[in-house]
């Protein structure tokens, strides 16, 4: 978060240097020049020159996407909430690619049902 905070303020003082005037709370971090989305390309191009540079395994950075959903179901985040931390139109798009790896879900209502009507009788 650190880091992310420290080129929010450089990516102010440049917007300030050239002119440009404030930027809406809701901008986007990581922007070109004119401070419109990066492209994927453009992304993906910068992280290929990381990689290769810190000689890193090769690791596309759309996978960085799915390594963090993954780590967010394993951890027992629910659908919705991956769903729009990640940018799918619909939860069941997610669903569809990640539903795989939503294991013991069926087991853990079980144990909730259980719990509940022990605590019942």
């Amino acid at each position: 978060m650190a880091l992310l905070r420290a080129h929010k303020i450089q990516q102010l003082q440049f917007w300030f240097a050239a002119g440009a005037g404030k930027l809406e709370a809701e901008s986007f971090v990581f922007t070109d020049v004119k401070g419109k989305p990066l492209k994927p390309y453009t992304v993906s191009q910068a992280w290929r020159r990381v990689v290769e540079a810190k000689n890193l395994p090769r690791v596309t950075f759309h996978a960085l996407r799915h390594t963090h959903a993954s780590i967010l179901i394993n951890g027992g985040v629910d659908i919705l909430t991956i769903s729009r931390r990640i940018g799918h139109s619909k939860p069941s798009v997610t669903f569809d690619v990640y539903g795989h790896l939503v294991g013991g879900a069926d087991a853990a209502a079980a144990n909730a049902i259980a719990k509940l009507l022990k605590a019942v009788n």
